[in-house]
Order: structure tokens, then sequence, then C-alpha cells
């Protein structure tokens, strides 16, 4: 059996090549690290996607949050399919149709909503905590994947849901990026324990990383899901 996926992968020889080229460099020079096998592959394809090797150590993952994130892509069909809440347009675009086609997932943003903005505006509020709350009125967020990579503000709103409205995401991906509150969001989500999660400490962080994160654990569902059906 292959070990390519013919999903989550290039699409073109070449296009593999130059992937999996970048993944062997990473490799090399990332060296020894803590992260188990599941995990590494979602830190390396985030390092691809910056060039940056500080997220060897600066991603954070909740025990759970690998095992989470593909048990929810593998069953999201046999469900009536699964959804990813992001907390800006960009990460929507930047996610693979195709991809999110195979498992059944859609994706969803709300910040640019008349509706939000208007409550953001009579409540004093920012555009990204209210999106985070009209996800919640519309039922997206228990038992689906909640993806921030921009507003700090949308995290901390989610954690407090958490911790106050008994909110229960399958996972969540927090790496809003930024030098007010960003880091501290992180660290509020870091202490969470009732729902899995992946962070990036400090400020780093952004919708690209997210979607090398989400791309990763569609690549890792697929590795699962081709190793059943041969098996099967």
């Amino acid at each position: 059996m292959s070990t390519v996926n013919t999903i989550t992968e290039q699409l073109t020889r070449a296009g593999q090549a130059i992937e999996h080229g970048s993944f062997a460099i990473i490799d090399e020079e990332a060296g020894p690290h803590a992260y188990t096998d599941e995990q590494w592959p979602i830190v390396r394809r985030m390092i691809h996607a910056n060039a940056d090797f500080d997220f060897n150590g600066l991603t954070r993952f909740h025990p759970d949050a690998v095992r989470a994130g593909i048990d929810l892509l593998l069953g999201a069909k046999a469900r009536g399919g699964a959804h990813i809440v992001a907390d800006v347009e960009m990460i929507c675009v930047g996610l693979s149709a195709p991809r999110l086609k195979h498992f059944g997932v859609q994706t969803h943003q709300f910040i640019s909503d008349d509706d939000v903005i208007e409550r953001a505006k009579a409540e004093d509020t920012t555009r990204a905590v209210q999106a985070m709350r009209k996800a919640q009125r519309l039922g997206l967020i228990d038992g689906q994947i909640i993806a921030i990579g921009n507003a700090p503000t949308a995290l901390i709103e989610l954690v407090r849901m958490v911790r106050e409205e008994n909110a229960r995401p399958a996972l969540v991906i927090g790496m809003p990026v930024g030098f007010v509150s960003a880091a501290e969001s992180k660290a509020l989500l870091d202490d969470v324990t009732e729902v899995p999660w992946i962070a990036i400490e400090g400020r780093k962080g952004g919708s690209t990383l997210v979607v090398a994160a989400l791309h990763a654990l569609l690549a890792l569902a697929e590795a699962e899901q081709k190793k059943a059906a041969a098996q099967a």
C-alpha cells in the first residue's frame, strides 16, 4: 500500500517531492524533540508554514487533543457532518475544500455578520466575542472544532464559555497572534482541562498556523482511514 495520502497530499509527484523534501529537512534540523509521533506532524507542518523552528517547543498540546481531532474527522460523515468555526475568514479560505469535503466538514466564520457588528457596538465588546456567541447560539460550539488564529478576545470568550456555560468543543486550536492579550489568552487555554486544545505559547501565532495544524490533522485522519481500509 502506498504511504502517500491521496486526498491530503499535493496533487502531483513534483509537488509531493517538494513537500516531503521540506519535511525531511525540518526533521533533520529540528533534531530530538519532546513531541509524540502524533503531535510532531502537526508541529512540523506549522514549522513548514512559517519556516520558524521556534514552534518546536512553543506548541503545546492537551493530552487528548490529537486523538480528539482525528476521531471527529473520521466520524464526521457518520454523524451527518462536522464543523470548524473560525474567528476570521482567512482560516476558512486557507483550508483545502477537497480535503474538507472528503471528511464531510463545513467551515464557518461570523466576524463580519451585520448582527455580530451591531451586538458588538451595543454591548461595547469586540466582533470576535460576538462571533463566538453567535456560534454558540447556532449550536456550532459543542462537539466541533473551534479554530482561533487572529483574535485573542475570541479565545478568552471561548474559555469563559467552557468554564461558565459548560461549552464543550471537541477541540480548540488556539493560536491568536499579537501584542494585546494574545499570550494571556493562550495562557488561559493552557489551564483548561475540560476540553482538548492545541496552542502556542507567547505572542506568536496566526491564521496560517491554524490552517497548517488543521491540514496536519486531516492528513493524520486520512492515514488512519487508509490503514483501516487495508485491514478490512
